[in-house]
């Protein structure tokens, strides 16, 4: 029914931020490792330059520095990606000893400009939430009770027959038969009283519903504007990256002239570091809006 509709719902959402959480830990160590390849380049440039007498050792110990803490930052990335790893095969009830591979990359997921409609979404949500359509089946069915009691009121007819035979030497065939009406008058209230009591729990429950209703309503809208506002989100923190990049570039084209010394170079790099994360927290609050808005509208089960 809808109860285990709904279950297979919130099991679907476990799973897919279970499934997100890896992606993201995926996609951090990525970033952590290209930190590293860059911070362990910073160090082959000043070495270089001071060996050529054209570069200090201060520069080369800024290079160090910045390595040693990329590293550190680069094993905290990957235990976080094995734990995400057992955290996904618990949601997925797999054994914490099998092997996974996510079938694509945080990077990889669709990420579309086209806005989605706020009042089909809900409409959506009204047909397809498992919660609300479980309110329903359940007033239908106090509903069909009180009806069932009332006719109880109603006069019932039955009819009788019966065929036998009689006497001993000489058998004669016997019959009986009629019609019985039944007419409920009076039963102590008794009747009455069931009916207040299922009238009272539709009362209980369309109150419920019309709650659940308009929870679902505030839940889609509120994850459109979570949707909405991550996907700006992503492109601003595209842009930075682009930036970042970009001046981590000319920096380095700097200090490789002589013109600068290497503080520049690693002012750039930890900038590009943040910007590399910040991508990586879009793309993932992108991704989770999408898994919220599909729960709001009870479709979890269908993402692709």
């Amino acid at each position: 029914g809808a109860t285990a509709v709904n279950e297979a719902e919130l099991s679907a959402q476990n799973a897919a931020n279970a499934y997100l959480r890896a992606q993201r830990a995926d996609a951090q160590l990525s970033a952590r490792l290209a930190d590293s390849v860059l911070a362990d380049s910073l160090v082959g440039i000043a070495n270089e330059e001071l060996k050529a007498g054209v570069g200090v050792a201060l520069d080369v110990t800024r290079a160090q520095s910045q390595l040693a803490t990329v590293r550190a930052q680069l094993i905290g990335a990957r235990n976080e990606r094995d734990r995400s790893r057992l955290d996904l095969l618990r949601a997925l009830g797999e054994p914490l000893t099998a092997k996974i591979t996510l079938a694509d990359s945080l990077n990889g997921l669709s990420v579309r400009d086209t806005s989605v409609d706020e009042a089909a979404s809900i409409d959506l949500a009204m047909r397809s939430r498992p919660d609300l359509r479980a309110a329903d089946e359940q007033l239908r069915a106090v509903q069909q009770q009180v009806t069932a009691i009332k006719a109880e009121r109603l006069p019932s007819v039955s009819a009788f027959g019966d065929y036998g035979w009689v006497g001993k030497n000489k058998l004669l065939g016997t019959y009986d038969w009629g019609v019985e009406l039944s007419v409920p008058i009076f039963d102590g209230l008794r009747r009455e009283g069931r009916i207040e009591e299922q009238k009272a729990a539709a009362n209980e429950i369309d109150v419920r519903r019309r709650d659940l209703r308009q929870q679902a309503a505030i839940e889609v809208r509120g994850a459109l504007l979570d949707l909405a506002s991550a996907r700006e989100q992503v492109d601003a923190a595209r842009e930075a990256l682009r930036l970042s990049q970009q001046e981590v570039a000319q920096a380095q084209e700097r200090f490789r002239a002589g013109v600068s010394g290497n503080a520049d170079v690693i002012t750039a790099s930890l900038s590009l570091n943040s910007a590399r994360t910040q991508a990586v927290d879009a793309l993932s609050s992108y991704q989770g809006a999408k898994v919220a808005l599909a729960r709001a509208v009870g479709s979890v089960t269908a993402l692709p």
